[in-house]
């Protein structure tokens, strides 16, 4: 069983899509069932923000599951595949884990850093583990993925990458407008984490007057609305009206994580035209946006001045937020290692642990059988012919069960199970019944673990039943 992933986000789609899709609290449960419905998928969780909609499920079949986690988002959102496909993107296996840990670390975020995803994996996963849509697989991977957010955010300063970009920008346009945003206009389009930042940034400057635009007005308005309790001449409009206002604007920042170009030439010549007749002086655009929102071409209007994230990356103080990315991402892929190895360690102890069975259930039998044929046999020599019996099979054992054990921890050890699994003859049947007893069959391999190595002389006459219980 492997972990897919099916996902559409503010990389992949323009906003009506991300709206179309999104999943409330009220549609997940629904879609969960419809998800688990399918023969090819036994766990999911469904992880939905402004920004994304990633469907995590663990899966038997790639393509089967895949179309039906499409069919499931298709009939959801109203979107034919055709369209669907456009701006979804696939993570299957280790590449979905790694895809969840840069997620819940902020490293995918519109906000480089921000924290709140942390908060919305935690309740995706409550709500699946809730509906018992979530088995070991999904338990481990989100628990892990919170543990690497944590961790992140604990040991590096990705906190503050996306803020720094932001007072990066401002900080520029304040020294191409003559050294101080204090008693300027700003127009901030997007309202979302990003255009928050800019405008506290801006709050922050002593800009005298902003006007936040948006594709949804509710949006605006909203962000307009906190930006007056704070005490500043705020207002909100729709992107139609664009032009109106960067005519009195000093400072343009876009940050709207649209596919898209949000501001195109056709937009800014009439801006500019309208600035002409205004008396307007010098524009300043900070384009945030991942992709960019403002066509290259703006860049060469005259009195017209565009710094986009290519050039502002390249400023020393953001370049240090560059390097708590760096080591956000290096703590990620250590931690993905980690958990990886831990993955195909649990994918072999099944397998070793039936072996194990095995053995003992061919001890037990031929000790068995020596009884019958020598009935007379005294208690001593009978405890000696049994401890010398178990003792050759455990040295035989030890070395495979041992060294599958190693070579399973690296990338392919599934491959070495296998060959044990063919050597020795173990049933898919009796594996799969060690691994439904997961929670004891951990005991019982720490235990036997010992008793294989010869560490333990108690557990001499350890044997597993068939319940997958413990026996001496």
């Amino acid at each position: 069983m492997s972990v897919l992933l099916v996902g559409i986000s503010h990389r992949t789609a323009p906003v009506p899509v991300l709206e179309r899709v999104a999943v409330t609290d009220t549609d997940r449960p629904k879609l969960t069932d419809a998800l688990l419905a399918s023969e090819h998928i036994s766990e999911a969780m469904i992880v939905s923000t402004c920004n994304r909609i990633e469907v995590y499920t663990v899966v038997d079949a790639f393509h089967g599951a895949l179309a039906e986690v499409g069919r499931v988002l298709g009939e959801h959102s109203g979107l034919d595949m055709a369209d669907l496909h456009k701006h979804t993107y696939v993570r299957y296996s280790e590449a979905a884990a790694e895809h969840l840990f840069a997620v819940a670390s902020g490293l995918d975020s519109m906000v480089v850093g921000e924290q709140q995803i942390l908060g919305q994996i935690r309740s995706a996963y409550a709500a699946s583990d809730a509906q018992q849509a979530a088995g070991r697989a999904l338990h481990e991977l989100a628990q892990q993925a919170l543990r690497v957010g944590k961790r992140v955010h604990a040991e590096t300063g990705i906190d503050a990458a996306g803020a720094s970009v932001v007072s990066v920008a401002l900080d520029r346009a304040a020294g191409l407008l003559g050294g101080s945003l204090a008693g300027r206009t700003a127009v901030v389009v997007g309202a979302g984490a990003m255009g928050g930042l800019s405008v506290a940034h801006l709050t922050r400057a002593g800009i005298a007057r902003i006007v936040v635009a948006n594709r949804t007005r509710e949006r605006a308005e909203h962000l307009a609305e906190t930006a007056r309790a704070g005490g500043l001449d705020a207002a909100a409009t729709d992107l139609d009206a664009l032009a109106d206002a960067v005519a009195s604007a000093d400072v343009l920042v876009t940050c709207t994580g649209a596919v898209g170009a949000v501001v195109t030439l056709a937009d800014a010549h009439r801006a500019l035209a309208r600035r002409t007749l205004a008396g307007g002086g010098p524009l300043v655009v900070c384009d945030l946006g991942l992709p960019r929102d403002v066509e290259p071409a703006v860049s060469r209007l005259p009195g017209v001045t565009v710094l986009d994230m290519e050039s502002l990356q390249r400023d020393p103080a953001a370049n240090a937020a560059a390097v708590d990315e760096k080591a956000a991402r290096d703590i990620v892929a250590t931690e993905l290692s980690t958990y990886l190895t831990g993955q195909r360690l649990a994918e072999v102890t099944p397998t070793v642990t039936a072996l194990r069975r095995r053995a003992a259930e061919v001890v037990e039998a031929e000790l068995l059988r020596l009884e019958s044929r020598l009935p007379g046999l005294e208690d001593p020599e009978r405890d000696e012919v049994a401890r010398t019996v178990r003792r050759v099979v455990d040295k035989l054992l030890h070395a495979p069960t041992v060294r599958v054990k190693q070579l399973a921890s690296a990338p392919g050890g599934d491959s070495y199970a296998e060959a044990l699994r063919e050597l020795f003859e173990l049933t898919p049947g009796a594996i799969a019944a060690v691994s439904k007893s997961s929670d004891v069959s951990q005991d019982v391999i720490a235990l036997t673990d010992g008793f294989i190595a010869g560490e333990d002389p108690r557990l001499r006459h350890f044997v597993i039943d068939d319940e997958g219980g413990s026996q001496a």
